[in-house]
């Protein structure tokens, strides 16, 4: 079956909750790259250096793993569509709040507390989306929902582009408080993940327990995801500095820019996430990982803003393509009990780990000279090997079902 005839034989409960779910992650991505276009303008009116506004970079990603455990325990409990909704309101209101910072030591702790609301996005409306829809949807549903990351960039680079000039870095974070209205879309027309159903209907075994049962799987799960966490941050945070800085770009030059290398990112995830579901999930994940490193130079050192931003397309193409695959190859890992913490756990723990990218960055671009084409390419070459190495040696469960026993099976039994 291809990939659109499986999004066609979704239901229309099935579709809200794939729109629902791809709209929240885009909404969050959207609230958190707004930062990365204005570090400059920060620091510049805090009278700092973009290294030490860059920490709130490092503070966001490192408090998602504490939001991801807090999140994914209540939709375990609680249920996926009440604990997305209420993850939604709390990430607008810190990010609305962030407007209103007075010094940098208040801007770094709303972006700490804006983490946390992040941090529990992604894996419920994984786990909600996952176990909603069909096996045979889940490789291009994965890269719908992966796409929300780069098309949450996309949209902050289009209001940079467009809004900047106008409104200034405060007005940016104003305008970020706009995903509060998705949880009225959720609320009217998003059910409950029937999977969870069931498993409440069964009872459940405290998430502790489960990942004792589960350690292999779990310390795999969190070493991949930060490799994969370098990989993405180290090709996208510091990358709009290093084109205003390194190159000298324009506002509008850097916008530009950025919206043709998210076009790229989109673009990669749906197409690795539909081939995943054909050759399957580790081999689709080496395969982009592997092609994005002889695209790194052109990305890098490109010598003009038209050839940058054909780099930038194809490196976004092959990282978000890889991307694309983690939302179905976490949640077909992850044990039935604990869908709603294991995967976003595991995730944002490899976020915690590679929380410090930005800072490291922008750190070794300092100690350069200035070069941040070189700490780009440095950390984008080596992270893409190790990303290819882990998924391509792993585990991988691909079109496993969910509540049933062959979900429930030990860690070594699963398919290499």
């Amino acid at each position: 079956m291809s990939a659109l005839e499986s999004l066609r034989r979704l239901t229309p409960q099935q579709r809200n909750t794939v729109i629902a779910s791809y709209l929240g992650w885009t909404l969050d991505a959207f609230d958190f790259f707004i930062l990365v276009f204005v570090l400059k303008y920060i620091a510049e009116e805090f009278y700092t250096d973009v290294p030490a506004v860059s920490a709130a970079i490092f503070l966001t990603l490192a408090m998602r793993a504490l939001g991801a455990l807090v999140f994914g325990l209540a939709a375990d409990r609680y249920g996926r569509r009440i604990t997305l909704m209420a993850d939604v309101l709390l990430y607008s209101l810190f990010e609305f709040l962030t407007g209103f910072s007075t010094g940098l030591t208040m801007f770094l702790v709303l972006r700490a507390l804006y983490g946390i609301a992040m941090g529990g996005e992604w894996g419920v409306g994984a786990s909600l989306v996952m176990e909603t829809v069909p096996e045979e949807s889940r490789g291009i549903v994965s890269g719908i929902l992966q796409a929300g990351y780069p098309s949450g960039y996309l949209i902050a680079s289009i209001v940079f582009f467009l809004l900047f000039p106008v409104i200034g870095w405060r007005g940016m974070f104003f305008v970020g408080a706009v995903p509060a209205l998705l949880v009225l879309y959720i609320r009217r027309n998003v059910e409950e993940s029937p999977a969870f159903l069931k498993r409440q209907a069964e009872g459940r075994r405290p998430f502790l327990t489960v990942l004792r049962e589960n350690i292999p799987l779990f310390i795999w799960a969190v070493l991949l995801m930060t490799a994969f966490n370098f990989f993405s941050h180290g090709t996208q945070d510091i990358y709009p500095t290093f084109l205003e800085t390194q190159r000298n770009y324009s506002s509008y030059t850097v916008g530009a820019i950025a919206i043709v290398y998210n076009i790229g990112a989109i673009c990669g995830g749906l197409c690795f996430g539909a081939l995943s579901q054909r050759i399957g999930r580790k081999k689709a994940i080496a395969i982009a990982a592997l092609i994005a490193v002889p695209v790194a130079p052109l990305w890098a050192y490109a010598p003009g803003p038209v050839l940058l931003a054909i780099g930038a397309f194809l490196m976004q193409f092959f990282v978000q393509g890889a991307w694309g695959i983690v939302p179905v190859h976490l949640n077909e890992l992850s044990p039935d009990e604990v869908r709603g913490t294991f995967p976003g756990f595991a995730y944002q723990l490899g976020n915690l780990l590679a929380s410090g990218n930005a800072t490291l960055q922008a750190g070794l671009a300092a100690r350069w000279d200035g070069d941040y084409a070189y700490a780009l390419l440095i950390v984008a070459a080596v992270v893409a090997l190790v990303v290819a190495a882990l998924a391509g040696f792993g585990y991988e469960k691909k079109n496993v079902r969910f509540g049933t026993e062959e979900a429930e099976e030990p860690h070594g039994a699963m398919r290499i």
